[in-house]
């Protein structure tokens, strides 16, 4: 287990991704390795390595995993922010794969964040962003890589659109949203699980065209 481990933190994002599954099949060697496990973890990082063992924890080793969080030097991700915003909720969610909260909760805090109008109206205008915190928004998207194996975040979204040359047209059908329709029948027509392709969460709302994404 320990060579195993040893391979899955240092190894390429393809290497990490094929041994998954292996490490998920050992969760009772993980409960055996004790506190070594994450005696190499940076809570101020988005290693998606200790993002994955935490949620193998958490799905056959919950009361393990309990005593780990509760434990003085809890591997849980740092949040800060600069608006006194909680992002335990969202942490909990992604740590626990119910992306759809997640979701909803990162739609929350931008509105937050950007104010008591988007928070009134129910959504964030794009020249709202530029007043928004960047540690915070980085800290959102820490989260998301952290707890999808590195396939979801703004930033996984904005490398997606750079590869493409900035084309929308050519995005959406990349990362599984539709141009047209999605939105009357969101979120039933979204997929909510890790096998959703990458870039796909969170959901950036584009019903008033693609300034919002743009600006974050």
């Amino acid at each position: 287990i320990e060579e195993l481990l040893a391979n899955f933190s240092s190894g390429s994002l393809r290497q990490k991704r094929r041994l998954v599954d292996e490490i998920e099949s050992r969760s009772k060697d993980l409960v055996g390795f004790g506190a070594k496990l994450f005696e190499n973890f940076e809570p101020k990082s988005a290693d998606w390595s200790f993002g994955w063992i935490l949620q193998v924890l958490n799905r056959h080793q919950h009361q393990y995993l309990l005593e780990v969080l509760a434990a003085e030097k809890s591997p849980a991700f740092s949040t800060p922010s600069s608006n006194g915003i909680d992002y335990e909720p969202l942490q909990k969610s992604l740590l626990e794969e119910r992306f759809e909260d997640a979701d909803r909760i990162t739609s929350a805090n931008l509105r937050e964040l950007a104010g008591k109008s988007a928070v009134e109206r129910g959504y964030v205008y794009f020249s709202e962003v530029a007043s928004i915190s960047g540690i915070d928004l980085v800290t959102m998207d820490r989260l998301w890589l952290a707890y999808s194996q590195g396939r979801f975040g703004f930033s996984i979204q904005a490398r997606l659109l750079h590869s493409l040359g900035g084309r929308y047209d050519r995005l959406w059908p990349r990362i599984g949203w539709k141009e047209n329709g999605i939105w009357t029948r969101y979120p039933n027509a979204f997929s909510w699980n890790i096998s959703a392709p990458e870039g796909h969460m969170p959901l950036i709302n584009q019903l008033r065209g693609v300034r919002l994404m743009d600006a974050l």
